[in-house]
């Protein structure tokens, strides 16, 4: 009877991330995202960013990945953000490890989150780290973090991103 449980389950969820990826698919709006940001009243919620171009990463103060892409992302941001771009970084830490995170940030200048502030259910059971997603000015789903390389690059957000950020 287990086997047949455990089959069931693996079906169910497979059918459920497969529902999932066609609600997330390239061209189709995002989901709502909405965070409170880390040590502050200040809130982000991707809505209210229309005609912005907006990256929202997802992270973690044990991911090693995750620490090697923040310094492109850094720089990708500062060397972009008077253009209408948008960032919003959010830890999938514990909050008891709210020391930790904030040590990290410390060398970002763009806005981070911790995922116990923050709602993003519309992209689902964030799986894997780190998780890039991408939404343009009209609001459109430009990058899925549940496919393809879950790493940024530098020069893939310059390919990407930068594209969006000339068009109106």
């Amino acid at each position: 009877m287990a086997p047949m449980r455990a089959l069931a389950l693996v079906i169910f969820f497979s059918l459920s991330f497969h529902a999932l990826s066609a609600e997330l698919a390239l061209g189709s709006a995002a989901p709502e995202i909405q965070a409170r940001l880390l040590d502050s009243a200040q809130s982000f919620q991707l809505s209210a960013l229309r005609g912005k171009v907006t990256i929202v990463n997802f992270w973690a103060t044990w991911c090693a990945p995750c620490k090697a892409e923040m310094p492109a992302l850094q720089a990708y941001y500062e060397r972009h953000k008077g253009e209408g771009l948008e960032m919003l970084a959010i830890s999938m830490d514990d909050p008891g490890k709210l020391a930790e995170v904030r040590q990290v940030a410390k060398a970002y200048s763009f806005p981070i989150a911790l995922k116990s502030e923050a709602s993003f259910k519309g992209l689902g059971r964030i799986w894997r780290m780190p998780s890039t997603f991408v939404v343009d000015r009209q609001g459109i789903l430009r990058k899925n973090g549940h496919e393809g390389d879950p790493e940024v690059t530098l020069t893939q957000l310059e390919s990407l991103v930068t594209p969006l950020l000339a068009r109106p």
